[in-house]
Formats: structure tokens, C-alpha cells, sequence
């Protein structure tokens, strides 16, 4: 039985696909602020603004391509059970071939009724009208987890890293919970990675630390699991 690796991805994962993240640029997101584009508070404010916003990184998304980190990341599923719990709403672990992601904070592609969470559409790429409604009749919204929003999922995302064998952290400053306190459902032991040439949030003891960019980093995290089979 191929042991079970969780892996905990966020903005950093992506950023060599040129996925921008706000926390890069001082809060800024686009030139945009963050709470203007990324909180229901603005959403209720503005859903013209934040429908245009979504519109533009749709379509910045169509032409962005998977990095070796994400295609390294799906080849790891030759030799173990990979799971794969990202913050990031774009497809690219998908589209590298990864078979087993779940979206902590929504999924930029889709979008859902105001009235009703769980009637969820795919649009692709395609722009979402100001005010379009629906098959329900209700406006529909992007399918995002905003700031100020549950997070739906976090449960079983707690889950998996608790059945964990091992657990690899990338691209994630371990700043936004309840995401970041993943880290405290890892059992006692277990090997665990992060991945990132920056520094993070929280001390990791017991982690291997390996200060590189996701696209290098996974390679090199291959060479320290190949020991773990």
C-alpha cells in the first residue's frame, strides 16, 4: 500500500506560473486592495467591482501554465497516495495531472448562487455578467472563500493531515488560518517538509526545511521521500 502524502500548497505554488499574490506586493492584489477584491464586506459593497476583478484573473488563469513544481507534485502519484489541500483557487495541480485536490478557498472557474452554496457551476474561463442570475432564478457569485467567510472545507483538510504519513508544506506563509493551523493536525513523528525560500510564520520543529522555489524544491523533495518508500 503506497503511504499517504498531504500537502499543504499556497501563492508561492503558483507564482512561478505568474499567479500574482497580494501579499507580495504590501496588501495590494492587482493594484487592487486586497479587502476591496477578497472579502464579502466588499462584495456587499460592490459585486461590480469584485465580478470584474474575478473576470480578469479568469482569464489570466487561461493562459497561465502548471510549473515543474505542480508536475512533479502529480508525477508523486506513481509512488504514493497524494493528496493534495491547496489555498489557491486556480487549476494548475489539476491541470499538471494531480488527481486528488481539494480547494480550501474555492475555485476561480466556478461560480455559485447567493442563495444557495451548494448549487456550484462551471463557467471556464468565460466572464460572469454583473448581476447574472442563475439557474435558481438567484445572482450568482464566485465560487471563492472570501475574507470573513467559514471555510467550509477545513474540516476535512484537518482530516486528511491527521491520516498523513507524510506532510510537505509549499509555497504558504502560514499567516492565514484556519489554514495555517493544518500544521497542528500533522500526528507526532511523521516526516514533514516545507518548501519555501522565504520565511515563515511559525517555527516547524522536525521539519526538513528546504529554501527553495516550488518548481526546484519538489524535485528536491523527491530525493528525500525516495528514502521514505
Amino acid at each position: 500500500m503506497k503511504k499517504k502524502l498531504v500537502v499543504l500548497t499556497g501563492a508561492g505554488m503558483s507564482a512561478e506560473s505568474g499567479i500574482k499574490t497580494f501579499r507580495d506586493t504590501g496588501g495590494l492584489w492587482e493594484e487592487y486592495d486586497v479587502m476591496e477584491v477578497a472579502s464579502i464586506d466588499g462584495w456587499r459593497r460592490n459585486p461590480t467591482l469584485m465580478t470584474e476583478f474575478y473576470n480578469q484573473r479568469r482569464a489570466q488563469l487561461e493562459h497561465a501554465q502548471p510549473n515543474r513544481g505542480h508536475v512533479a507534485l502529480a508525477e508523486l502519484e506513481e509512488m504514493f497516495d497524494v493528496r493534495i489541500v491547496t489555498q489557491n483557487v486556480d487549476n494548475l495541480h489539476e491541470r499538471a495531472g494531480s488527481t486528488h485536490v481539494l480547494h480550501l478557498h474555492g475555485e476561480l472557474t466556478k461560480v455559485r448562487s447567493v442563495l444557495d452554496e451548494s448549487k456550484v457551476q462551471d463557467i471556464g474561463y468565460r466572464k460572469m455578467e454583473p448581476g447574472e442570475k442563475g439557474p435558481d432564478g438567484a445572482p450568482l457569485r464566485p465560487h471563492i472563500v472570501w475574507f470573513g467567510e467559514a471555510v467550509p472545507l477545513i474540516g476535512e483538510a484537518a482530516h486528511l493531515v491527521r491520516e498523513a504519513d507524510i506532510f510537505a508544506v509549499i509555497g504558504t506563509s502560514l499567516n492565514v488560518y484556519p489554514a495555517a493551523g493544518l500544521v497542528g493536525d500533522l500526528r507526532p513523528g511523521r516526516p514533514a517538509f516545507l518548501i519555501d525560500p522565504n520565511e515563515v510564520a511559525m517555527t516547524l520543529p522536525g521539519f526538513t526545511i528546504i529554501r527553495e522555489g516550488a518548481a526546484k524544491g519538489v524535485d528536491t523533495m523527491r530525493e528525500h521521500l525516495l528514502k521514505l518508500i
